[in-house]
């Protein structure tokens, strides 16, 4: 069976555990890198991640992008919104569909 993991600053992921995820506090790049290498090869099949770990990991992020699992999704921490996750979100669907077609509207807008 399938886990699912929330990797971040305590602060920020410490409610996750009530839900029943498995939570990994870490604030550190380096050992951050090491526990996501951990968990994507344990089982892992989810893999929820602040914004602002995410981005000091992306090179490790990465190597995972292309595989089924784990699917790593960021998500806002504590100290906000940073616009990661979206950016995410909307590179996959881009790369899904061949197009932009979530925020496409916006963008017709903004000309």
């Amino acid at each position: 069976m399938y886990k699912i993991a929330v990797m971040g600053d305590r602060d920020s992921i410490y409610g996750f555990a009530a839900l029943g995820l498995d939570i990994y506090p870490t604030a550190d790049p380096a050992e951050a890198a090491k526990k996501l290498r951990r968990l994507a090869e344990s089982g892992y099949a989810v893999i929820y991640m602040t914004e602002a770990l995410s981005a000091s990991l992306e090179p490790e992020i990465e190597r995972y992008r292309a595989q089924f699992v784990p699917a790593i999704i960021p998500i806002p921490g504590v100290s906000g919104n940073t616009g990661a996750g979206m950016a995410h979100v909307r590179k996959s669907v881009e790369q899904a569909v061949g197009s932009d077609i979530i925020f496409n509207d916006e963008n017709e807008k903004s000309r």
